[in-house]
């Protein structure tokens, strides 16, 4: 959506007929805290955590997991786009129960059905490797070698299970940096997801790029994107075999920047359905934000530059609607965006016998319904919260 001073925030629109029914979950990236909504937009529940919360999804177990805040020094991974300092695992109340410290974690992970914890981090790449590396343009603060995606399995005692280096399956006469992007990393993975036992799905952005790889080889099955994609996040795999993916659309060629959701068939390339805005400069979101199909078809859409969340039907129809109250400071300046948003139905393990009543957040929620916005500092400076003025 396009940015408007006096927007309104909170939920904004519903249609409790055709919205799928349930809780959403999101957290400000570089914020503190993870906030849990009823259908009607109302907070009730929250998680705070000290190290902050740029991206959280629920357990099976009511648990929260939680990619922290950048660390302060990690040789020039802190300032790169996604990265955080740990993995932490919260309990319903608040308390870490579990983490990974690891300077070069960044942007996804996912718990896998035997406990362990799949994850992305970056790696220099080999001096051979960075050499045949094409496209991107030199900048100033540029490695001397750039960085590579690793995706590595690790047990829940953080020992390494597994793991790929991405630079070895890569193909560099067809995996091309984006020529407006610097030469910092080559790949920049956003979204990582197993499937099965047998294959992952991954999302590439600096290279347009989503596939599919084998876990036993390592090698991609199937890849798609280049000409068609700009800068995408979060492909996940349907129940039917698409992929669903938030094309952000910053750096087209021969059009205007522009986000739309695309589904693909990886049998055929086909795009099988699509959203964009009917209005073309309403929809663009330059970085971060996903999209995810809901039990009932609908398709919950994270806009997160703007943190604007919406649920749109198949066709195109938008049945909920909700702006982010909550801002901070970023490298962009005051932003309230949000990295992705999940929403888990009332009667999903996480939430069973868990104290969902609004009024235990009754103040926040009256404050927000009459429109006040929050500006939070960053969580070294206590995180606390007052009006944006």
């Amino acid at each position: 959506m396009s940015w408007i001073r006096n927007r309104p925030v909170g939920l904004v629109y519903a249609d409790p007929a055709a919205a799928c029914p349930g809780y959403t979950l999101f957290a400000s990236v570089r914020g503190g805290h993870a906030t849990l909504l009823d259908l009607d937009g109302r907070i009730v529940h929250r998680w705070h955590c000290a190290e902050g919360s740029q991206y959280a999804h629920l357990l099976q177990n009511g648990h929260l997991l939680l990619r922290t805040l950048p660390p302060k020094e990690a040789g020039g991974l802190e300032s790169i786009g996604g990265s955080s300092g740990a993995l932490i695992e919260l309990d319903w109340d608040g308390n870490v129960v579990w983490r990974y410290d690891e300077p070069a974690l960044h942007h996804d992970y996912q718990r896998l059905p035997n406990g362990n914890t799949l994850i992305l981090v970056w790696e220099k790449l080999p001096q051979e490797v960075h050499d045949r590396v094409r496209g991107g343009h030199p900048h100033e603060e540029d490695p001397e070698r750039m960085w590579g995606d690793v995706v590595r399995e690790v047990t829940p005692t953080g020992q390494l299970a597994w793991e790929w280096r991405s630079w070895e399956h890569l193909d560099f006469e067809a995996d091309l940096i984006c020529p407006l992007e610097s030469r910092k990393e080559w790949t920049h993975g956003n979204s990582i997801q197993q499937l099965g036992d047998e294959e992952l799905l991954i999302s590439f952005r600096l290279t347009d790029t989503v596939g599919i790889f084998r876990r036993d080889s390592g090698e991609f099955r199937w890849k798609w994107g280049p000409g068609v994609l700009s800068h995408q996040h979060h492909a996940v795999l349907l129940e039917d075999g698409h992929v669903l993916i938030f094309d952000n659309g910053p750096h087209r060629r021969r059009m205007p920047s522009f986000s739309q959701v695309l589904e693909v068939d990886p049998a055929s390339d086909e795009i099988t359905w699509s959203y964009k805005s009917e209005t073309i400069v309403d929809f663009f979101s330059f970085f971060v934000s996903g999209a995810e199909r809901l039990p009932n078809g609908n398709t919950l859409i994270t806009d997160g530059a703007h943190g604007h969340l919406f649920e749109v039907t198949s066709a195109g129809e938008t049945v909920w609607e909700y702006l982010s109250p909550f801002s901070f400071a970023s490298r962009f300046g005051v932003t309230p965006s949000i990295f992705r948003a999940h929403r888990y139905a009332a009667d999903h393990p996480a939430l069973a016998g868990r104290d969902l009543d609004p009024a235990d957040h009754d103040e926040l929620n009256r404050r927000i319904a009459a429109g006040e916005s929050f500006f939070e500092r960053l969580v070294e400076e206590d995180a606390d919260e007052r009006s944006l003025t």
